[in-house]
């Protein structure tokens, strides 16, 4: 299987599958003498963890990581650090009845063709549980840009949507709530609705939003490393990922040019930010601003017809624990893809420019 790496300088190599005895990475290029908090990397995997919360899966893991190597008394030594997160709490037999089946909207088919085998349990290596490992990478590169803020939130589940913009809403209620909704009202309708398709054995998704503050000029290469690009491929290698958009987005194909340019203050900054800081693919020193769209989690707790091995047609239910909606805990994830996006840019531009 080739692609578990990401990043040209920044890198990120993982490893592991849901129900094997461990998932686990190696990060490469990190500068030495970074000071870590290792209180605050293993808070981001808490705040993706399962089990968190009555709207989530309730798998039970401590998602402790374990630092093996590029780490002394706390701060990098530029050699690659190396990590893993043991998994405690696999329940395998909930997916012996998925053996010789499909799920319909799942990886399970394409990963049986592929490659002519496939590790059923929990997903293997298409499981969301691959992201623990990014969730440690990301956090390890927000220490590294230290004034640099990464800030998502739960902006849309199912039809509910927010409909003011970042600027307009209270950030620092993220963390109030389950849903991770910076909109006190809103996350308690959408937690209500999360709970009610939970009842009904279904799932939904929706929207993380993201901003990226105090971004300096210049990040991102002009032509086929686009800093919006490569913020794009980050997102869209996120499981359960159908669409991103950023700055004004769909909504900026509406508009007329002379609305939408962003007219210039004479510090170089704009008067308004329909680009979301990013123009000709290089950060422009405004707040980066984005929507990553998650579709609903394939596996579905009620009867549903499927096909097997064969071509049959078969009749399955989903078992085990699933997210009904996986944009709550999708949040730190989000936040760590950007992160290394950031990262490997920001030592691009060190060495080249």
């Amino acid at each position: 299987m080739a692609g578990n790496s990401f990043g040209k300088l920044f890198n990120l190599t993982t490893y592991g599958e849901s129900h094997g005895p461990a998932l686990g990475g190696v990060i490469d290029g990190c500068p030495a003498g970074i000071e870590l908090d290792l209180d605050a990397i293993q808070n981001e995997l808490d705040r993706r963890k399962p089990g968190q919360s009555a709207i989530v899966t309730q798998r039970k893991e401590p998602d402790t990581v374990k630092f093996h190597s590029g780490i002394f008394e706390g701060v990098t030594t530029g050699t690659s650090i190396g990590f893993v997160i043991e998994n405690t709490n696999q329940k395998s037999h909930d997916y012996s009845h998925i053996k010789d089946s499909y799920r319909p909207s799942h990886a399970d088919y394409t990963y049986d063709k592929k490659y002519g085998i496939r590790d059923y349990r929990g997903g293997g290596r298409s499981s969301a549980r691959e992201t623990a490992c990014r969730v440690v990478a990301g956090a390890i590169a927000k220490q590294m840009l230290k004034n640099i803020e990464f800030t998502a939130y739960v902006s849309g589940v199912g039809t509910m949507k927010l409909d003011k913009p970042y600027n307009e809403l209270d950030l620092t209620k993220i963390e109030s709530n389950i849903v991770r909704c910076p909109d006190q009202d809103m996350a308690a309708k959408m937690e209500t609705y999360i709970k009610e398709v939970r009842g009904k054995g279904d799932t939904v998704g929706g929207i993380v939003s993201c901003v990226i503050k105090n971004v300096p000029v210049g990040l991102g290469e002009p032509v086929f490393d686009k800093l919006h690009a490569e913020l794009g491929k980050a997102m869209l290698s996120i499981n359960a990922v159908k669409g991103f958009e950023y700055g004004s987005g769909f909504e900026g194909s509406t508009m007329y040019g002379s609305d939408h340019n962003d007219k210039f203050n004479n510090d170089g900054t704009t008067k308004t930010n329909f680009s979301g800081g990013i123009q000709g693919g290089i950060s422009n020193g405004m707040d980066i601003y984005f929507n990553v769209a998650f579709k609903p989690v394939a596996t579905l707790i009620q009867k549903y017809e499927t096909i097997d091995k064969e071509g049959n047609t078969v009749e399955m239910q989903g078992k085990g624990r699933h997210d009904p909606c996986v944009v709550p805990r999708a949040v730190p994830i989000v936040e760590a893809m950007a992160a290394l996006v950031i990262a490997d840019f920001f030592l691009i531009n060190k060495m080249y420019h």
